[in-house]
């Protein structure tokens, strides 16, 4: 039996138009723009403002535009998928939301919540769909608004993270191009490094939850550094020698934009070239499930049919994964 293959056919991102700076933080928090810089390499991020406005309003102009780029009619779509951990609402799922927003009719949609690798995620999820036969035109997306779930008074993590995301158009191709190979892990003892943890069934949000700040995203830094690191650079050996390829052979790394230290240490332990490793975390931050549609929106115009590039990603939970794809366009 032949082989199906999976192409992306398309990718919009979007980020909102309020750019915070390390300058502003600084009159929040105790820190400093040297700081930020140096032990993230991040200069700005962007971050949603208005009343009643939530991921799945950044979705919509990431769909609505993507729909434009590829001439698609909201109809024509049959299945959605949005990997995010700042849902509109604890449900409905937020891909339900943006569906009846820009006027999907036709598909079921649903959410995927695995953190920072949930583009990941969902990318192998939509493509198993196509690959099936039962589903042809598929929305994968990705986005969080950070903003809602940081502590601006902890210089730990509110430095980091950003709002943002994006989407990708999957269809499947009779050419040999498209998701090509993937490999994921999760390993829940990581949740006592990285975690929400008010807002589940363990512990709802109450006013003594609220008092201890346990709405607001916790991380202990070194471990989840570690974790990530070994991870991310782990599954792309896999990826790579389980397809007999080379570094060479790709030509392009797209890592999850975590942290500066983080990329810069995943491409020494996988001796790849830091010029041809996707980075935009100096203009976004950290934006959890969108940061891997964003980097392959800001790179789409480099990137040529034909190209292998890999994408990586560790989040919280742990979770983490690669998937090679050979681009399609």
């Amino acid at each position: 039996m032949s082989r199906k293959y999976v192409a992306i056919t398309g990718v919009q991102g979007y980020v909102p138009d309020y750019v915070m700076t390390n300058k502003e933080l600084e009159t929040m928090v105790d820190t400093t723009d040297e700081w930020i810089r140096t032990r993230t390499g991040i200069e700005t991020r962007h971050v949603q403002k208005g009343e009643g406005l939530g991921t799945s309003d950044m979705l919509v102009h990431a769909v609505n535009g993507l729909l434009e780029k590829t001439g698609t009619k909201p109809e024509e779509i049959d299945l959605v998928i949005c990997a995010t951990i700042t849902g509109d609402m604890p449900f409905p799922d937020t891909a339900n939301i943006v569906c009846d927003k820009v006027g999907i009719k036709n598909a079921f949609s649903f959410d995927i919540n695995a953190a920072c690798s949930g583009f990941l995620y969902a990318l192998t999820t939509g493509a198993k769909f196509v690959e099936s036969g039962s589903h042809k035109k598929v929305l994968v997306l990705g986005a969080d608004k950070m903003s809602s779930i940081i502590d601006y008074t902890d210089r730990t993590t509110c430095v980091i993270f950003g709002d943002g995301g994006g989407a990708v158009m999957l269809e499947p191709t009779e050419e040999e191009v498209g998701i090509m190979d993937s490999i994921h892990h999760s390993d829940g003892s990581g949740r006592h490094y990285l975690h929400l943890k008010a807002g589940g069934s363990v512990q709802p949000i109450s006013v003594d939850a609220i008092e201890k700040r346990e709405q607001y995203v916790f991380q202990n830094g070194r471990p989840v550094f570690k974790a990530a690191v070994n991870g991310m650079s782990d599954v792309v050996k896999t990826i790579l020698e389980r397809n007999q390829l080379t570094n060479d052979d790709i030509a392009w790394l797209v890592p999850h934009q975590a942290n500066m230290r983080i990329i810069e240490t995943v491409s020494k332990m996988v001796e790849f070239p830091l010029d041809r490793v996707m980075i935009n975390i100096n203009r976004y931050g950290n934006t959890t499930a969108g940061t891997l549609p964003l980097c392959l929106w800001d790179y789409e115009s480099q990137l040529k049919k034909g190209d292998n590039i890999i994408l990586t990603a560790f989040g919280g939970g742990f979770t983490w994964g690669a998937i090679w794809v050979k681009w399609a366009y």
